[in-house]
């Protein structure tokens, strides 16, 4: 079963961020079932599921509190349009959500996935400027090396070049600022001589065109998919009163660190502030079905409310927006959380992971180890005191990933930075053996493409 398997999915799948040649010769993994942290193959050998499947896993693998959520609402309502209907399940998490978020956060839009969450803040954005009055306001501010998804408004505000060159003709115009490369400070500050002057470029920007931009979009003290990069939440705390001091709109992207990924409930806590938009999704349902939530302020709301001959209407809206069984999966996530508790385990769980990666930082090959609540990267280097990367051609990050599934270990390298992005309930032993496989993957020079000692 497992050859046939093999054969069909080369012959009819074409997997997202992967060059198919690379499986030419090499079986791909399949997965048969999971359960906690693990991923079992038809084989039945197990795999930690060390990046939450792409960072939406939040309670484990097929969490039974989940399952009994979605169960209930399979026998009531599979799915209906929200466009002039709606049902309890959506209503109900909207009442959640608000409760969870900021005080001036006051409505929900529902999408289907990050990139759509992000994408209906920019549209909200726009349309609110133009229906105050105020039509300049059309231009996006983004960070260097940031990342809000796929759609074709969020690639435009898009840092990543790998994910976005080949589609620079057809997007739009924005704003770049620096991103917060506390590794590779471009001032050549250190964190304890930092006075932000990554800062600056917005500062200079906000006072030469702040009439004319409507929002700035960022993911608040880790920029994932560009590299892992964490930043101190002084400098969200800045970027914020400097945009809101200009009118601008505050855009957070909370898709991946939302729901106690960074040992708060949302990133936003650690800096004390509120956005004009919320973008959430991943781990909104515990990673069992796509969801996306854009919440906003009732200033916003009202912008759009009125007459219908004024035509304020969002245009705007998805098949599956407010889906009953994503929003009961959302619900049976938000259960978990009154139910298990696991900011308490967190308080201890969370400086065991930084204590157990704290000892990467010896290898040579690590430049800087890199940690927030369950998030953990290590940028590797071929020279630690030139900081000299690995090339491109080289793909450090693959060897690693294959070493890694020898050792049972779910790794998916970004380029030269490898990382954990944990579930929230790993335990205290499942921490050990993750980063102890991750050690005898990575202690070993061997298994360091293109390392030598300079």
């Amino acid at each position: 079963m497992n050859d046939s398997l093999q054969a069909r999915d080369k012959k009819f799948l074409w997997h997202p961020y992967t060059q198919m040649e690379d499986y030419a010769q090499r079986d791909i993994l399949i997965i048969d079932r999971a359960e906690g942290l693990m991923l079992y193959d038809q084989q039945g050998k197990d795999y930690f599921d060390t990046i939450s499947s792409w960072w939406c896993i939040l309670h484990g693998h097929n969490h039974p509190t989940i399952k009994g959520f979605l169960r209930h609402q399979l026998d009531k309502l599979d799915h209906v349009l929200l466009a002039g209907a709606s049902h309890e399940a959506a209503i109900l998490l909207a009442e959640k959500l608000i409760s969870l978020t900021p005080e001036k956060l006051t409505r929900i839009f529902y999408s289907d996935n990050g990139s759509t969450a992000c994408e209906v803040a920019l549209k909200m954005s726009l349309q609110y400027w133009r229906h105050t009055g105020r039509p300049g306001r059309k231009r996006f501010i983004a960070l260097e090396r940031g990342y809000h998804g796929d759609t074709i408004g969020t690639m435009s505000l898009g840092g990543v070049p790998d994910f976005h060159k080949e589609f620079a003709e057809i997007l739009f115009q924005s704003f770049t600022i620096p991103s917060p490369y506390c590794y590779r400070c471009p001032a050549a500050q250190s964190p304890e001589s930092c006075r932000l002057e990554c800062l600056l470029p917005l500062r200079e920007l906000l006072e030469r065109e702040g009439e004319n931009i409507a929002a700035i979009i960022l993911e608040p003290l880790i920029q994932a998919a560009g590299g892992m990069r964490i930043y101190p939440a002084r400098y969200l705390q800045e970027l914020a009163e400097l945009v809101q001091g200009h009118g601008v709109h505050l855009i957070l992207d909370e898709v991946a660190t939302g729901f106690g990924r960074t040992g708060k409930m949302f990133a936003l806590e650690h800096a004390g502030i509120t956005p004009d938009f919320l973008c959430l999704s991943k781990a909104l349902t515990g990673g069992m079905l796509p969801m996306a939530a854009t919440l906003t302020t009732e200033e916003i709301y009202q912008a759009f409310y009125g007459p219908y001959r004024e035509n304020k209407t969002f245009y705007h809206g998805h098949t599956f927006t407010g889906n009953p069984l994503a929003a009961a999966a959302a619900l049976g996530s938000l259960q978990v959380f009154a139910e298990e508790q696991p900011f308490t385990r967190l308080g201890h769980t969370i400086p065991h992971l930084h204590g157990k990666m704290s000892r990467f930082g010896e290898l040579p090959w690590v430049g800087e180890v890199r940690c927030l609540g369950m998030i953990a990267a290590l940028e590797l280097v071929k020279n630690k005191q030139t900081k000299e990367p690995f090339s491109f051609a080289e793909r450090v990050g693959w060897k690693i990933y294959l070493k890694g599934l020898e050792q049972g270990l779910l790794l998916r390298p970004l380029s030269n930075i490898v990382y954990l992005w944990l579930p929230i309930s790993a335990t205290i032993k499942e921490i050990d053996e993750i980063t102890e496989r991750a050690w005898r993957v990575l202690g070993d020079a061997d298994n360091i493409s293109g390392w030598s000692a300079k």
